[in-house]
């Protein structure tokens, strides 16, 4: 294996720590600060997540890491990707939800703004049913 090749992984190790350290210290301040701050740190946090996600997806790929990847390195990536997943679905899932609701009652209440309220009009059944659906497969 090249030097280079430990050099990148090196390089990579030492960003993630310093991405992970950035986070956490903005953490608190952002918590404290207005919706704009909470939108933008949230945006930064999603795009270093797909970032991330895409290197390790990119990882599993690589004939050369996964024939020299320890059975007990996948498990635990796994793991840990099984609980990120379930995580993120409760969080979206509470998330729409409750927002759905929220634009409901502001509707109800003739307070939603009208450009949002036009969106919001019901559709077919047809229109319902030709949306993308999710499938898996294994």
């Amino acid at each position: 294996m090249s030097y280079t090749f430990y050099e990148n992984l090196t390089h990579w190790v030492e960003m993630q720590k310093k991405a992970k350290n950035a986070f956490q210290s903005m953490y608190e301040k952002v918590k404290k600060g207005d919706r704009l701050d909470l939108i933008i740190a949230t945006r930064a946090a999603f795009q270093h997540m797909i970032k991330t996600l895409k290197a390790f997806d990119n990882w599993l790929q690589d004939p050369m890491i996964i024939s020299h990847m320890p059975r007990e390195y996948l498990e635990e990536v796994w793991d840990v990707t099984y609980k990120l997943l379930l995580s993120l679905l409760d969080l979206d899932i509470k998330h729409t939800s409750s927002f759905r609701d929220y634009l409901e009652k502001l509707q109800k209440e003739g307070k939603l703004n009208p450009l949002v309220a036009a969106g919001l009009q019901p559709s077919t059944p047809r229109e319902h049913r030709e949306r993308e659906e999710i499938t898996l497969s294994m």
